[in-house]
């Protein structure tokens, strides 16, 4: 297997994206990571598209997006792991790499979803999980889900609606810093408590928005890497793993099993542990996942995942600087681009380019952490300044 690196990050601006169909959305993004590789389209030789579909009118966005893009006779696919489609995407690009059967891909992440109501959006969300049993039974949708998780989380460790406030005005004091982001505003503690409730203990500003947007990268082999910039970021290490579809399944709620083991899987691979990381992006489509993250991805003990947030040892400066884009939360969450966005993120702060969000590094180590469902799949990158 040979090392990949990162030579080229693009990314559009998340939010309503009503002056752009979903090819000229991904475009954005293609062409920036084009032109940061300093590449001509043709040396690509693979497209892969990472898009869970359904929100927008396309049902095959990989054909069209390649077209309207420029590309011919490259290989492509469109692949899809819910929330976490971005990552899938990555890796596909990786292993085509890795593997030796390409020299340069390009991954891309893409979803248009306010094409559709948000009551068409919330039912295409709840069929994440498992549909039969939890979303037409039951009326399970994904914020009902993740307070499951949360008033666990209240009972066995004393987490507050004040920790999870905490969380939500770190994103939007970060969100507010990034021009790509979906909100621009911040919030106070105050206002997060006080704003309506969706699924107990969660409320409108402990859940992340419906978003459109995308986010490209470039990969390139090692010996290719290093002639075409000073500056590659390596993919050490990516981890993958998933849960059982329906939640009934799982013997408890208190974070997530497949983050779990796909950190370990990518610690290992990547031969560091996560005291080394520097920087991270945690999938925090609700508050309480941010928080649960922290622990499953050993960067505190079980439980102690609110003291992190009270102590402010998860924002620029602190022990660990997390979600310095915003988050899912305030960035936004086009759900296939997400995974991609995160990886453009932590290049950005490997390469010093994040500006007023430009968090310290130290040991050249960034993470990033993308949930799929509720857990249903789960893939965690370790990204590295050196080899």
């Amino acid at each position: 297997m040979r090392n990949v690196a990162i030579v080229g990050i693009g990314h559009s601006r998340f939010g309503k994206r009503s002056d752009v169909n979903v090819a000229e959305l991904a475009f954005e993004s293609i062409k920036q990571a084009i032109e940061d590789a300093k590449i001509d389209k043709k040396q690509i030789q693979n497209v892969t598209l990472g898009s869970a579909g359904g929100w927008y009118e396309e049902s095959l966005p990989a054909v069209i997006i390649n077209e309207y893009a420029g590309f011919e006779n490259v290989g492509t696919m469109r692949v899809e792991a819910a929330c976490a489609s971005g990552s899938a995407a990555v890796r596909s690009a990786y292993l085509s790499v890795a593997s030796g059967e390409a020299d340069i891909t390009l991954a891309i992440g893409v979803e248009k979803m306010t094409e559709v109501d948000t009551l068409t959006s919330v039912e295409l969300m709840g069929r994440a999980g498992s549909y039969l049993w939890e979303f037409e039974n039951y009326g399970m949708t994904f914020p009902a889900y993740y307070a499951l998780y949360a008033v666990s989380h209240m009972n066995k460790f004393g987490t507050t609606e004040e920790d999870l406030a905490r969380v939500a005005v770190k994103a939007h004091h970060y969100a507010s810093l990034n021009p790509l982001a979906h909100f621009q505003k911040e919030i106070t503690i105050e206002k997060a408590l006080n704003s309506q409730v969706v699924a107990w203990p969660l409320k409108l500003y402990d859940a992340c928005p419906i978003s459109d947007g995308s986010a490209a990268v470039v990969l390139a082999s090692e010996d290719v890497a290093r002639k075409m910039t000073d500056t590659p970021i390596w993919i050490r290490g990516i981890g993958l793993s998933s849960d059982s579809a329906n939640l009934s399944k799982r013997g408890e709620y208190l974070g997530l099993e497949a983050t779990v083991q796909s950190s370990r899987r990518a610690y290992s691979l990547a031969r560091t542990s996560p005291g080394d990381i520097d920087v991270a992006t945690c999938h925090d489509c609700f508050t309480i996942a941010e928080l649960m993250a922290y622990e499953d991805l050993g960067l505190c003990e079980k439980g102690q995942g609110a003291k992190l947030v009270r102590e402010g040892q998860t924002e620029i400066g602190g022990k660990i600087a997390v979600n310095p884009d915003g988050g899912l939360k305030a960035k936004g969450h086009p759900i296939g681009a997400t995974g991609v966005s995160m990886m453009v993120e932590i290049s950005k702060q490997l390469r010093h380019e994040a500006g007023k969000r430009q968090a310290p590094i130290k040991n050249g180590i960034g993470l990033v952490h993308n949930v799929g469902g509720t857990g249903h799949y789960c893939y965690v990158t370790v990204l590295s300044r050196s080899l």
